[in-house]
C-alpha cells in the first residue's frame, strides 16, 4: 500500500497543538503514514541604515523578528521530534520552513497540489461572523481542494 501523506499547517496556535495531537493518536500505528509540518511565514526586509537615524531602530526590530523565526524554525524541529518519539518513522516525518510569497491560504493549497497530499489536518475555530466575509484560511482551502481528504479539528 502507497504511503499516506499528511500535511499538517502549522501557525504555533493552541488549535494547531489539537491537531498535531490528533495525528499523533491517528497515524502514529501506521507505518505508512508520511507527515509534514508545514509553515510559510512572511518575509522580512532588509533595511539599511546608520546608526544615527530613525531607521536604525527599524534595524534593530527586524533584528528581534529574525530571532523570532529563527526560534520558529527551531520550534518546528521540535515538533519533529516529538512526532518520531511518538512512534513516526524518522524517515516520513519532514517540516517545510518556507517564506511565502501569497497569502497563507494560496501557499497550503500549492503545497497541497505540487506533492499530492492525501489528507491535510486543519484546525477551525468557530465564532466571529466576520470571518464568513473576510474569508477565513480554512473557508479558502476547504473550498479550494478537490480529491483531498481535509480533517477539520476544532
Amino acid at each position: 500500500m502507497a504511503a499516506q501523506r499528511i500535511l499538517l499547517p502549522y501557525n504555533f496556535s493552541a488549535n494547531d497543538q489539537k491537531s498535531l495531537d490528533f495525528i499523533i493518536k491517528t497515524f502514529s500505528r501506521q507505518e505508512d503514514a508520511d507527515i509534514t509540518i508545514f509553515h510559510a511565514f512572511t518575509p522580512i526586509s532588509e533595511v539599511e541604515s546608520d546608526d544615527q537615524s530613525a531607521t536604525a531602530k527599524l534595524k534593530r526590530r527586524l533584528s528581534y523578528l529574525t530571532q523570532e523565526l529563527t526560534e520558529r524554525e527551531i520550534a518546528l524541529q521540535e515538533l519533529r521530534s516529538q512526532l518520531i518519539s511518538s512512534g513516526f518513522d524518522r524517515e516520513r516525518v519532514r517540516y517545510i520552513f518556507i517564506s511565502r510569497k501569497k497569502e497563507i491560504a494560496a501557499a497550503i493549497i500549492d503545497q497541497v497540489e505540487e506533492n499530492d497530499y492525501d489528507i491535510i489536518v486543519l484546525n477551525h475555530k468557530p465564532g466571529k461572523v466576520s470571518r464568513f466575509f473576510t474569508g477565513s484560511v480554512f473557508i479558502k482551502v476547504v473550498t479550494a481542494l478537490k480529491d483531498t481528504t481535509i480533517c477539520v479539528v476544532s
